[in-house]
């Protein structure tokens, strides 16, 4: 493990992509023992070729006695350059070993901000930044009690939990008992354990607009890339993400906004160094407002799209910055690039067509299923439940989109409801 170049904290999907994208490197994975048993993460980090070790440690704690303990627990490679995160749970782990060890990263404090939406709101709270009204919650009577000063409508969801996992959308007399059990009853049994801190919950004031997230490579508290992403939500109560597509078009006053709310998410926090994935809401089209900001690659294959928009590798470029090289970026996209998420009607999978036909077509640049008949489909609630997706380039971000919706059209995933029992 001493001749480790990078090491990686968490295991997940970006993991992989890591060992495609840093050819050189030798990565080091280190997991939550827990969790290495119950994703198979020793075979799984075996077939990366750049792999040169998996180190059970305690990834997921926060506190400043575990960060101590990890820190105590995992000698410093000989050669290493970086630590990357790979996953939101490893967020301030990753940033008490880089500051351990005196390499690039985003900070401890600035870390524990980001991991915790309360904690974000409030670190960013007298920097200029929209935000919608919110306040911490215990239970379905202050839900009720917040709402009845919205207009009887609000969002609930957990301070620091992942993929859109419980939050609810609540409009005036929607039940408010059904929307606290599903967002407290959420589970993560393979991703999540008990060392993160136990749930909090947040009720935020229902605000309406479209959707973008803003990607910011950030180095020693200066912005050196930025790509605005344009996103298509779910309608209903579970806002999942159904679509990305990069680079969002704006009006010139709309990016400006947007940049320069970034910048006071990194001065509000004192974030150094890495990649912020910022989520906001364009209130009736034109003022952001920030929904919700992660410190950490992001995740529905957007770091994929920026690669084909604008002919780079964001996984290269984050690790250069989290290496303290200046990575070399290009100042605008060369074209579009966009994902669909495939959903289907819930029940058991009958079929599944077009697949092979979609693939063939022009502008398309994958296509994954990842249901097959005889598998059950519910409702989508989290990020985790699509059934696959398409992704598509064109001229342009929302030329990308359209070609992407179209070809994702093509693929049906028939499903058949089982018979009560």
């Amino acid at each position: 493990m001493t001749e480790a170049t990078h090491v990686v904290v968490g295991f997940g999907n970006l993991a992989a992509e890591l060992d495609r994208h840093l050819t050189d490197a030798r990565l080091l994975v280190l997991e939550e023992p827990e969790i290495i048993d119950a994703r198979g993460v020793g075979a799984r980090v075996t077939a990366l070729p750049s792999a040169v070790g998996l180190l059970p440690a305690p990834t997921q704690s926060e506190d400043d006695a575990d960060l101590t303990a990890l820190i105590g627990q995992v000698p410093r490679p000989d050669g290493v350059q970086a630590v990357i995160p790979v996953n939101e749970y490893a967020v301030v782990a990753a940033a008490a070993l880089a500051e351990a060890w005196g390499l690039p990263g985003a900070g401890v404090r600035a870390a524990r901000a980001f991991r915790d939406k309360a904690r974000l709101r409030t670190a960013v709270a007298d920097t200029g930044i929209r935000q919608p009204d919110w306040r911490l919650v215990d239970g379905p009577a202050e839900v009720e009690d917040f709402r009845s000063r919205h207009g009887g409508a609000c969002v609930l969801k957990p301070a620091n939990r992942q993929a859109s996992l419980g939050v609810s959308l609540l409009d005036a007399g929607d039940p408010v008992e059904a929307a606290w059990r599903s967002t407290v009853d959420v589970d993560e049994t393979l991703t999540r354990t008990g060392r993160v801190p136990a749930a909090r919950y947040l009720a935020e004031q229902r605000l309406y607009g479209p959707e973008v997230s803003v990607e910011a490579l950030v180095q020693d508290g200066g912005i050196v890339f930025e790509n605005v992403t344009a996103k298509t939500v779910q309608a209903g109560a579970k806002p999942v993400e159904l679509g990305q597509g990069v680079p969002a078009v704006l009006p010139a006053p709309v990016t400006a906004a947007l940049a320069a709310g970034v910048r006071d998410l990194v001065r509000g926090t004192g974030f150094r160094s890495g990649v912020l994935h910022a989520e906001w809401i364009l209130v009736d089209g034109t003022d952001p407002h920030l929904v919700e900001c992660a410190a950490r690659l992001p995740g529905d294959n957007i770091p994929h799209l920026i690669g084909l928009a604008y002919d780079t590798s964001l996984f290269r470029a984050y690790a250069a910055v989290l290496e303290g090289r200046v990575p070399k970026l290009p100042d605008r996209p060369a074209r579009g690039a966009a994902i669909r998420f495939l959903t289907a009607p819930p029940g058991i999978v009958q079929a599944v067509t077009g697949r092979e036909e979609t693939a063939l077509l022009p502008g398309v640049h994958e296509v994954e299923i990842d249901v097959a008949p005889g598998d059950r489909i519910d409702p989508v609630t989290s990020s985790w439940q699509r059934s696959g997706h398409v992704t598509a380039t064109a001229e342009d971000g929302p030329a990308a989109v359209a070609r992407a919706e179209h070809l994702a059209a093509r693929i049906q995933i028939s499903t058949e409801r089982p018979p009560s029992p």
